[in-house]
C-alpha cells in the first residue's frame, strides 16, 4: 500500500495555496513541464507492479499511454490559444482518466492476487493526475480543492449525514442492499484504521473524481446547478452497477448510490471545500461498515 499512500501525500500537499501558485506559474512559463506528472506517476505505478512481480512491457505501455494522452490534451489547451476553451476536450480528459478504471482496463495483464493493490495504485495515479491537470494546468474554478474556509461547511456535513441516514437506511433495508443492523463487531483499533482508510482511500478520491471533476464540469456548462448535481449523482450511481455484493448489474447498489451521490453533490455545491462532501461520504460508508 506504499504507492497509494505516496499519492495521497502528494494530493494533500497540493492543498497548499502557495504550492499551487508556484506550480501554476511553472506550468504557465514552461507548459512542457506538465509531462513530468505522467512520467513520475507512471514510474510509481510501474515500481509497484515490479515489486509484486507483475510488470510487463504491455502493462508499462498501457500506463504510459493512459497518463500521457490526457496530459497531451491539456498541454494543447495550455499551449495553443485556439483550443484553450475547448470545454468538450475537458470532458474527454475526465473520461480518459475515469473509464479505464471503471472498466478495469489491463486487468488481464495482472495476476489476480495483486489486482486489488494495483487497481488502488492506478486510482491514485488517476486522481493525482486529474488534480494536476485541472487544478494546476487548467486552473479550474469550483473544484473546492482547499481546506474548509467556513463554519457552514460543518453544518452542511451534519445536515448531509442526517439526511443520508433518514433516506438511505430505509431504502437500503427495503431493497435488500443492507443487512439487519447490528452493534459493531470489530475492535476499536481496527475500526479507527478502517475509518481512516474509508476517508482517504475511498471517499476522498471519489469526491475529487465525481464532484470536483465530473459534477463541476456540468456545473460550468449548465445554468441550473441542481441539474449538475442530479447528473453527477446519476453517474456516481451508475459507477456502482458493477460492484458487489449482489448480482451484476447491481441495480440495488445503483439506486442507493444515486441518492447518496445527489446528497454528496448538494453538500459539495453548498460548501467551500471538497472535504465537506468527503466527510459525509466517509460517514455514510463508515455507518454501513460498523452497523450493517
Amino acid at each position: 500500500m506504499l504507492a497509494p499512500a505516496l499519492f495521497l501525500c502528494v494530493l494533500l500537499s497540493l492543498l497548499s495555496c502557495s504550492l499551487q501558485a508556484k506550480l501554476r506559474l511553472l506550468i504557465s512559463r514552461k507548459p512542457a513541464a506538465l509531462f513530468l506528472a505522467p512520467l513520475l506517476l507512471s514510474g510509481g505505478f510501474c515500481a509497484t507492479a515490479s515489486y509484486y512481480d507483475s510488470l510487463s512491457w504491455q502493462l508499462t505501455l498501457l500506463v504510459l499511454v493512459y497518463t500521457a494522452l490526457p496530459t497531451a490534451c491539456v498541454y494543447a489547451q495550455t499551449k495553443f490559444d485556439r483550443i484553450r476553451r475547448a470545454v468538450w476536450l475537458d470532458l474527454a480528459v475526465i473520461l480518459m482518466l475515469w473509464l479505464p478504471l471503471e472498466l478495469s482496463a489491463g486487468a488481464s495483464l495482472v495476476p489476480k492476487p495483486v489486482q486489488g493493490i494495483l487497481h488502488a495504485t492506478a486510482y491514485g495515479v488517476a486522481v493525482t493526475l486529474g488534480v494536476v491537470l485541472f487544478l494546476l494546468a487548467r486552473d479550474w474554478e469550483g473544484m473546492g480543492y482547499e481546506l474548509p474556509r467556513s463554519i457552514l461547511d460543518l453544518r452542511n456535513v451534519l445536515a448531509g449525514y442526517v439526511i443520508s441516514a433518514l433516506l438511505l437506511i430505509p431504502l437500503g433495508l427495503w431493497v435488500g442492499f443492507l443487512a439487519h443492523p447490528h452493534s459493531p463487531r470489530v475492535l476499536l483499533r481496527t475500526a479507527a484504521f478502517r475509518i481512516l482508510l474509508i476517508f482517504f482511500g475511498t471517499a476522498f478520491p471519489e469526491e475529487i473524481l465525481f464532484r470536483a471533476l465530473i459534477q463541476n464540469w456540468f456545473s460550468q456548462r449548465l445554468r441550473q446547478q441542481w441539474k449538475a448535481v442530479a447528473i453527477g449523482g446519476l453517474i456516481f450511481g451508475a459507477s456502482h452497477l458493477n460492484n458487489a455484493p449482489g448480482p451484476l448489474p447491481n441495480w440495488r447498489y445503483m439506486a442507493v448510490a444515486t441518492i447518496a451521490g445527489v446528497i454528496f453533490g448538494t453538500v459539495f455545491l453548498r460548501s467551500t471545500s471538497v472535504f465537506a462532501s468527503t466527510a459525509v461520504h466517509a460517514a455514510v460508508n463508515t455507518t454501513k461498515y460498523l452497523f450493517f
